[in-house]
């Protein structure tokens, strides 16, 4: 995977799925967050980031709840969720920060 910083770098959209594999939620958004793919493909890019295994990008985040999810856009933080969402609103989301 690229490193983080030039993932984010990206002049479309990045929505980053921050998530725990012991969390109930964040296993219910997966399906979720394929069928986004699906239905925006290149258009934006969607990754998981495991806060267990990427502790320091979970803190500098400031991560204190999962799933969380940000939309980046050159390198910049656009938007923000903590919970689930409906592929259908993160679709939204992600037309809006284009």
């Amino acid at each position: 995977m690229e490193k983080f910083e030039e993932l984010i770098q990206s002049e479309r959209p990045v929505l980053v799925d921050f998530f725990a594999t012991w969390c109930g939620p964040c296993k219910a958004m997966h399906p979720i967050l394929e069928e986004l793919k699906k239905e925006i493909g290149e258009t934006a890019r969607v990754v998981k980031i495991d806060v267990d295994q990427h502790e320091e990008l979970a803190n500098r985040y400031r991560i204190q709840s999962v799933p969380t999810l940000i939309v980046f856009k050159n390198g910049n933080p656009l938007w923000r969720h903590s919970g689930m969402m409906p592929a259908g609103e993160l679709k939204s989301v992600l037309e809006q920060n284009q």
